[in-house]
């Protein structure tokens, strides 16, 4: 099995030592994202453009997405970002799961993560 890791530039992957994304037996894992701005929503957004960037690179799109996770230090933010979500996954949404937790700097109000199966 090939293994092909994807990396975004991103200030943490190589302070902790990670990749944006594995390309795994057919599957693609996107780490943890955050996104930059002024609030969840914005933030929401940057990180799933980050996150589409990896997709295309990975040979995936949006609607191969089977499962993410978003993790929120406040969870009364995530309802804001929902029509952005909706929007993102249109006819096409994966399962999902929401989890309130602490973030790596308190400036980040949302992460998100997705594993997707890429097209045969």
């Amino acid at each position: 099995m090939t293994i092909k890791r994807i990396h975004s530039g991103g200030a943490f992957e190589p302070k902790i030592g990670y990749c944006r994304a594995v390309v795994a037996g057919g599957w693609v894992h996107v780490a943890g994202t955050v996104g930059q701005g002024d609030g969840v929503t914005a933030q929401c957004r940057d990180a799933l453009s980050i996150i589409h960037n990896a997709l295309k690179e990975a040979g995936a799109d949006w609607k191969e997405v089977v499962r993410d996770t978003y993790m929120l230090p406040d969870a009364a933010e995530f309802e804001p970002c929902w029509p952005i979500l909706a929007d993102t996954f249109g006819a096409n949404p994966p399962v999902a799961t929401m989890i309130e937790c602490g973030l790596i700097d308190p400036k980040y109000r949302m992460e998100i993560e997705v594993t997707a199966l890429r097209p045969a």
